[in-house]
């Protein structure tokens, strides 16, 4: 971040200083040596958070629903997050629902395949809201909802031990050679466990 007499600049916005009005283009053209002999400085921006969870800088929002001496209930994260799960399956289940009415109306067959994806958005509503539920605090909320499908991990043996590369390995002419990475850990990347039940798909 860009600031002058404490004040923040933004590339291609004009600016004054000094009585000076300099054009917005002037932070993009102008040399290190023009910038600082006016004084503009260059620091750190200011840490960011996601405020659908956090208040502030390391300040989570409430996880579960507290309810006051009054009785006046502030609704937490996995409250909200429940909801909107409902929403969604509600939006999945919006676009085939002109088919269960005209089957209701007319007399006739749901087709079976609407009939498995409907009740899978609902079994996979179901399912995440329950894993929001078991949410411990927010980052495990924010992970399991917002996450990366496959995490890179160290690979582990039948026992649960993490491998690391062997001592030596054989070349291509068929030698045994020492391993240049030996004891590192083997990566591997599998399915993010900590992540939501994904929704079916669309048919």
């Amino acid at each position: 971040m860009l600031k002058l007499d404490n004040k923040p600049l933004s590339y291609d916005r004009a600016f004054t200083h000094a009585g000076i009005q300099y054009p917005a283009n002037w932070l993009r053209l102008s040399s290190l040596e023009e910038r600082n002999a006016l004084g503009i400085t260059e620091v750190a921006n200011d840490p960011t958070y996601d405020q659908r969870f956090y208040w502030g800088l390391d300040n989570p929002k409430q996880l579960n629903d507290v309810t006051d001496e009054d009785g006046n209930t502030t609704t937490g994260l996995k409250t909200l997050w429940s909801a909107t799960q409902g929403q969604i399956a509600a939006s999945l289940l919006a676009p085939s629902d002109w088919r269960i009415i005209k089957a209701k109306e007319t007399g006739t067959n749901i087709p079976s395949a609407w009939k498995t994806y409907r009740a899978a958005v609902r079994t996979a509503c179901n399912t995440r809201q329950t894993e929001i539920g078991n949410a411990a605090d927010v980052p495990a909320l924010i992970e399991l909802l917002f996450g990366a499908a496959t995490i890179t991990q160290q690979k582990k043996d039948s026992e649960g031990v993490g491998v690391v590369e062997p001592d030596t390995i054989t070349n291509e002419a068929g030698e045994t050679v020492a391993n240049p990475v030996a004891g590192d850990p083997v990566m591997e990347t599998v399915a993010n466990p900590a992540i939501a039940t994904a929704w079916p798909t669309p048919i």
